[in-house]
């Protein structure tokens, strides 16, 4: 049986993947590219931004507030972000992938319904970890946007879900026949 933790672990592994995915081959004026130059609330970000974003959000959440590591985040340095190379931003990813690993791995699914405190509010575990799913989830999408715009209407190719399904013994990505979007229901 797969764990709670394993699937959330696996959830951002996945993320992580599709935003390297993404900058992997691109060049430094790419990865830096704004669809909307500017200050402000009425900025766009880039590629290299999002992907700096997205990790320091990961780094916040899981081993700061979860973890109970000192702070260290700087939102504003990550939206700053230029990036001279996709190697760059892979090693931030796979840097925040490490941290988390090494912060779940101490943590039981019975430690999910604990809470932490930061903002002056008190959240669960379970809810920390699913906001940086949502939250990596939601800039992903962004970043999918900012790449089609760059590359002039061309999306970056991306596996189907069921394709980047992690392998584990004790499932089969077989049992979701006959569920809409699974394999074999592509065109639905």
């Amino acid at each position: 049986m797969i764990t709670e933790l394993a699937n959330y672990q696996d959830r951002l592994d996945d993320l992580r993947g599709q935003i390297a995915g993404l900058v992997v081959g691109l060049s430094a004026e790419g990865l830096n590219w704004r669809p909307l130059p500017g200050t402000g609330d009425h900025a766009t970000n880039s590629l290299a931004a999002l992907a700096a974003h997205t990790a320091g959000a990961e780094h916040f959440w899981i081993s700061e507030v979860i973890g109970g590591r000192p702070p260290t985040r700087d939102r504003e340095a990550e939206l700053a972000t230029l990036a001279a190379s996709p190697a760059e931003i892979v090693r931030l990813l796979e840097d925040t992938a490490q941290e988390t690993r090494g912060v779940l791995r101490r943590l039981k699914d019975t430690d999910l319904k604990d809470t932490r405190q930061t903002a002056g509010r008190t959240l669960a575990v379970r809810w920390c970890l699913l906001h940086v799913i949502d939250h990596t989830s939601l800039h992903l999408g962004h970043m999918q946007i900012t790449f089609q715009l760059w590359a002039g209407g061309q999306s970056s190719p991306s596996p189907l879900w069921y394709d980047r399904l992690p392998h584990h013994p004790e499932s089969d990505w077989r049992s979701t026949r006959g569920l809409a979007d699974g394999p074999g229901d592509e065109s639905q």
